[in-house]
């Protein structure tokens, strides 16, 4: 057992993290701290207004621990990493997981290569980003290879020149064919060192270069020439007017700044490189309810550029954050190089990061109506349907269904939807073992039967081990039963329950003449449902999505078994002869009606199994007739 005195007064005042655990061993929190000491006692004081989510957080704290470091620096780095790691449940999180590209020139290799990039590592290439558009990217290292002619192949050289013929793009012109010996060292990286330049944003001496090269080649008459160079210039000129914000001193910085409601926040970040706006995106922070504006800033920050292997020389920031000087020496540490944070209050700069917050407002604000849409359409609708059925709460809805072909491979499903929205990984699907031929209500009594009787299973061994927790798909018990049928569906689910002992509201799908849902049948009593409604949308969702998800498990069985006829039920009739009939004759009619004669002359067939077929059909046109035979396909595939 944890003893949190004990454990409170040994902790040590030196700068540390420390983990807040609930009673399964799960992380609450990670957090940092100067003095571990009294920071962590401070969470277990009473009446210090410390806010419901903290207070929440704290009465699941079931232990804790802490890593002791040298300094705060080091607390810094080490919660960073912690946070990325487990997603703590009430820390401010940083909802991305993308990696954004780089274009990389592997100027450690003799005869260098242009390349895209999703991550900068420890070599000897240089890398440039990162890049918001991977489009983007793939366009300039496209256009780069075209103007300098270098190389896009994976050869080792000088090692491997003259072993193999040159390449398409030496033929047309977008290679100087290293691999060949065609260019030398020096000349090559002169080419390198151009595109380089262009890489650093010095487009103006490679604009002017290509138009002298154009006017020269028009000039000359080379006008295929000429033209190639227009198109190289006017790819060049593309590039170089999509930078739309500009800064005379030439730096990388990101301009960061924020918008946030009760629930969330948006981080709207502009990326400047070389004085020029490259690219803007934007992030969303969870569980920022009591965080101002500047705590959110400061655990952005930290947390994105610990993820970022590119950290510019300046991060202009929309608020004043508390660790500012700490988090600076960190950066700065990173990068290699002193990191400015910066709050710019007039001017420019000032207006810059006033854009990215109006940035940030305007994403939150059409998320927001995007989301109430969403809202609708999922939970509420469900509140809908639960207040026909004069239901106090409904989160999760079950729907069944059965599959067959005239009781042929009975099938069930079950798709399960929580709050309005389908969740699959609980979706199951149900082989009937117990009924043959085509009885749905017996075929729904028995998946019913075994999905209740299978969570009670489960929830039994939960019990006799001790765990508070769910495991499969049966263990929780929905607040909803969906029949796809009325008053008998209803009366089989409801007769599977009671045997059970289990109380769950079941609702049937009432349908018109042309099979589309009318109404809820719910205690005995049709109930209408306007048709127009999101309540109505969500119902037919889930009646399509439980009828899709059993057609396609019969199908798939169906495939595996092939195709079951009734040639399947006569005595010699394997798969090579039921083959041999099928291909000959075009439906079972025409078997049924074949002569001894016709039937002998597939070379499949000996005159025992002839006299098996003849006698098979025989006895089943003076018992019934063929149509109502029970078979799947009435003809048979050629």
């Amino acid at each position: 057992m944890f003893d949190f005195q004990e454990e409170l007064r040994r902790l040590p005042k030196e700068p540390g993290v420390y983990i807040m655990r609930d009673k399964n061993d799960g992380i609450l929190y990670v957090g940092k701290a100067v003095n571990l000491h009294n920071r962590v006692r401070s969470y277990f004081r009473e009446n210090i207004g410390r806010g419901p989510a903290i207070d929440r957080m704290v009465s699941l704290i079931a232990r804790f621990e802490y890593i002791v470091t040298d300094s705060e620096l080091e607390a810094l780095v080490l919660e960073n990493n912690l946070i990325k790691e487990h997603s703590p449940k009430y820390n401010t999180l940083l909802k991305d997981d993308k990696t954004y590209p780089y274009i990389k020139v592997s100027v450690g290799e003799d005869f260098p290569r242009i390349s895209f990039s999703r991550s900068m590592k420890k070599d000897k290439s240089k890398y440039f980003g990162p890049y918001t558009s991977a489009a983007a990217v793939k366009d300039t290292i496209e256009l780069l290879n075209k103007l300098y002619q270098l190389r896009t192949c994976n050869r080792v050289l000088p090692r491997d020149i003259g072993l193999e013929r040159p390449c398409l793009n030496y033929h047309i012109r977008q290679c100087l064919a290293p691999c060949q010996g065609y260019v030398d060292r020096e000349q090559y990286r002169k080419q390198v060192e151009g595109a380089l330049s262009f890489l650093n944003g010095n487009y103006s001496p490679i604009l002017k270069d290509l138009e002298n090269k154009m006017k020269s080649a028009a000039e000359s008459m080379e006008f295929e020439e000429a033209a190639r160079y227009r198109d190289l210039y006017n790819s060049v000129r593309s590039v170089a007017q999509k930078q739309k914000i500009t800064d005379s001193a030439g730096e990388d910085k990101d301009v960061i700044a924020l918008y946030q409601d009760e629930r969330e926040a948006v981080v709207q970040v502009f990326f400047v490189r070389d004085g020029k706006m490259i690219g803007r995106e934007h992030y969303y922070m969870t569980n920022v309810s009591e965080n101002d504006g500047a705590g959110i800033l400061q655990e952005f920050v930290k947390q994105f550029y610990a993820g970022t292997p590119f950290i510019p020389r300046e991060l202009m920031l929309q608020y004043e954050i508390e660790d500012l000087p700490l988090i600076e020496k960190w950066l700065s540490e990173r990068r290699g190089s002193r990191v400015y944070l910066r709050v710019p209050k007039i001017g420019s700069k000032e207006k810059l990061v006033e854009l990215a917050a109006q940035n940030a407002k305007l994403i939150l604000s059409q998320d927001r109506e995007r989301l109430k849409r969403e809202e609708g359409r999922t939970i509420g609708a469900v509140k809908e349907i639960a207040e026909i059925l004069g239901l106090a709460h409904v989160e999760r809805m079950e729907a069944f269904d059965i599959s067959n072909t005239n009781g042929f491979e009975n099938v069930g499903s079950m798709v399960v939807y929580e709050k309005g929205r389908p969740k699959r990984s609980d979706y199951r699907k149900f082989r009937i073992r117990s009924v043959t031929g085509p009885d749905d209500y017996a075929c729904m009594k028995e998946v019913l039967t075994r999905r209740f009787v299978h969570g009670m299973e489960e929830s039994r061994q939960l019990r006799e081990k001790e765990l508070d927790k769910e495991f499969g798909s049966f263990t929780r018990f929905p607040d909803l039963l969906l029949m796809d049928g009325g008053k008998g569906q209803v009366n089989i689910a409801l007769e599977v329950l009671e045997e059970l002992r289990i109380s769950i509201p079941v609702c049937g799908m009432v349908k018109d003449d042309n099979h589309r849902t009318r109404g809820l049948y719910y205690n005995n009593v049709e109930l209408p449902i306007d048709t127009h409604s999101e309540g109505f949308k969500l119902i037919t969702r889930i009646q399509d999505e439980a009828h899709r998800f059993a057609i396609e498990y019969h199908r798939s069985l169906r495939s595996k078994a092939q195709v079951r006829s009734l040639l399947d039920e006569i005595p010699g009739v394997g798969e090579t002869r039921r083959k041999a009939l099928m291909r000959h004759f075009k439906s079972l009619e025409e078997i049924g009606n074949a002569s001894r004669e016709e039937l002998l002359k597939l070379p499949e067939l000996n005159e025992r199994t002839v006299d098996e077929i003849l006698k098979f059909f025989r006895e089943r046109r003076e018992g019934k007739a063929l149509e109502d035979m029970p078979f799947i396909d009435k003809g048979l595939p050629e």
